[in-house]
């Protein structure tokens, strides 16, 4: 097959998968009825029937909606790293096209299978299920306070979190591929570009990926360059302020008014003004929240009703563990049990499963344990909640007051980008990958540095990897997150958090290099609070 053929191939799958993706939404039946209505106007006749119910749709604003619709499921259709060569994969079994690397995939699923057993671990030990419906009155009762859940104190004493990040990272700093040698990686992955190891494999992750290197990354991000006025810098002085925080503001309303996301999407490469992040974020996404979505929110409310899980148990912990604790977000515990729980019964949340490197957990319906045909996706939406689990949802609380909005903006960040964060995969913006890149990039910057600290026994990642693993939520102030967050949506790139991890360590050299005990390295990178984001990214990626 010639290059354009296949080109044109892989246009063709695009398409298709575009095509049915919004056909399993609502927007195909809005646009029928639209249509139906600009068809019913007065004038338009048989002759000019196509061309007056497409001017009619354009003017009604529904063309832009629908091109929001189409770019948002196109982000979807993950990572434009690695989107094309998946797409080539398609003679492949499906395992094969979510990740190529077989040892990969079958870390994913020891990983997954040690997930479980913890889990039904603490089923048998506590005797209890993992699911069961809720009795009438208390049913009445969980209603009642719904808006009040963070009253409620239940006994969470014998629960504990099925993992934490630390033992996520023991995995990964785990991972081997038996078969690899400088003759044998080419044959080992599944495209060129995987058969270039691009890191010396001196740090804690041991297989060879490819990852860029700062002049690459330089270009990617080139609106972040220093000459480029930006959000989160030229805001920080009185002198430029006034004149720049209006500026920004009235190009912020024009995006706004414009209704693109994917204008939205690129000035967000800029950073956002605070007043109109909540919707720059929205529109960037595509998140709509018509009636019918409201319908579903509340549905979904009902389930929770309906039925106690046992992960419901581990939302609690995990809330109380980490976003209680917090000085910024204490004040949002009954948001997070809202959203939370509702989360883990949307079966949308699903989708994400179809290019992810993971599979849904199942359990057996009692009695039926180990028969295939009784067995069931636990929870609903696949996803089993992690200690730091629920600090995903905290930074948005700033930004949305209404629960319906907050939830489905999370839901999307969350299929869009948090789900790489806590999965095994060779994904460019995959957890592994971005723990591979910290690492390379630090020794590429600061060598001197990143052997230092080997030397006295304590390895930069294990240090790093509790931001990786949390997108910062809950290091950084909530105004530095978000502007961090505003380059992660503006660029569709996790890759920003293994930068600036690596500007933290270069940015406190000084006090690192003098340092010669762990415990002493530890403490001093404890709190990174009073970080500014942007002018450390920038200043690991422009360099001169």
């Amino acid at each position: 097959m010639k290059n354009s053929d296949l080109d044109n191939a892989e246009l063709s799958n695009v398409i298709s998968q575009i095509v049915t993706r919004l056909k399993s939404t609502t927007l195909q039946t809005q646009l029928k009825y639209a249509a139906k209505k600009e068809a019913e106007q007065q004038g338009v006749t048989k002759a000019t029937l196509r061309n007056d119910i497409a001017q009619g749709l354009k003017s009604s604003g529904w063309e832009k909606v629908l091109r929001n619709a189409v770019y948002r499921e196109l982000n979807r259709i993950q990572g434009e790293e690695c989107s094309n060569s998946k797409l080539k994969l398609t003679s492949q079994d499906l395992e094969s096209r979510k990740e190529p690397l077989e040892y990969l995939r079958k870390a994913q699923a020891n990983w997954e299978r040690r997930i479980l057993k913890s889990m039904n671990s603490m089923c048998t030990e506590l005797s209890i299920p993992l699911a069961r419906k809720r009795p009438n009155d208390e049913q009445r009762d969980l209603l009642q306070k719904w808006n009040e859940m963070g009253t409620d104190e239940p006994d969470l004493s014998h629960f504990r979190p099925v993992y934490a990040p630390k033992d996520f990272l023991e995995v990964i700093a785990s991972l081997q591929n038996s078969n690899f040698n400088a003759t044998s990686l080419a044959k080992d992955s599944s495209t060129p570009e995987q058969s270039k190891s691009m890191n010396t494999l001196s740090g804690l992750i041991q297989i060879p990926l490819e990852v860029s290197s700062i002049a690459k990354l330089g270009k990617k991000y080139s609106e972040l360059n220093p000459k480029i006025s930006q959000n989160g810098v030229d805001d920080c002085t009185e002198v430029l302020t006034q004149l720049f925080s209006a500026d920004r503001q009235k190009v912020a309303k024009k995006v706004l008014d414009d209704k693109q996301s994917s204008v939205a999407q690129y000035f967000l490469r800029q950073g956002s003004p605070n007043g109109s992040r909540a919707d720059i974020w929205q529109l960037a996404l595509g998140v709509t929240v018509d009636h019918l979505s409201i319908l579903h929110y509340e549905q979904l409310k009902g389930y929770v009703l309906q039925h106690d899980l046992l992960v419901d148990s581990l939302i609690y912990k995990d809330v109380k563990l980490t976003a209680t604790n917090d000085d910024y977000y204490f004040v949002f515990e009954d948001y997070l049990y809202q959203v939370l729980l509702v989360f883990s019964r949307d079966t949308f949340v699903l989708r994400h499963f179809t290019n992810s490197s993971a599979t849904p957990p199942k359990s057996f319906i009692k009695g039926k344990w180990g028969q295939d045909e009784y067995a069931v996706i636990y929870p609903p939406n696949g996803v089993i909640p992690f200690h730091g689990f629920s600090m995903y949802v905290t930074p948005l609380c700033y930004l949305y007051a209404e629960p319906t909005r907050l939830y489905y903006m999370f839901r999307e960040l969350y299929m869009r980008y948090f789900y790489h964060l806590h999965t095994i995969s060779s994904h460019p913006q995959g957890i592994v990958s971005l723990c591979l890149l910290f690492e390379t990039t630090l020794q590429a910057v600061h060598p001197k540095l990143f052997h230092h600290l080997q030397d006295i026994g304590i390895q930069p990642l294990k240090i790093a990897f509790k931001w990786l693993v949390r997108a910062y939520s809950g290091y950084l102030a909530t105004y530095q997150l978000h502007l961090l967050w505003d380059r992660i949506i503006g660029f569709g790139d996790l890759r920003l958090l293994s930068i600036f991890a690596v500007a933290i360590f270069v940015f406190r050299q000084a006090n690192l290099l003098s340092i010669t005990s762990p415990g002493v390295v530890e403490a001093a990178m404890a709190d990174i609070s009073t970080l500014h984001v942007v002018p450390l990214l920038q200043m690991i990626l422009f360099p001169d």
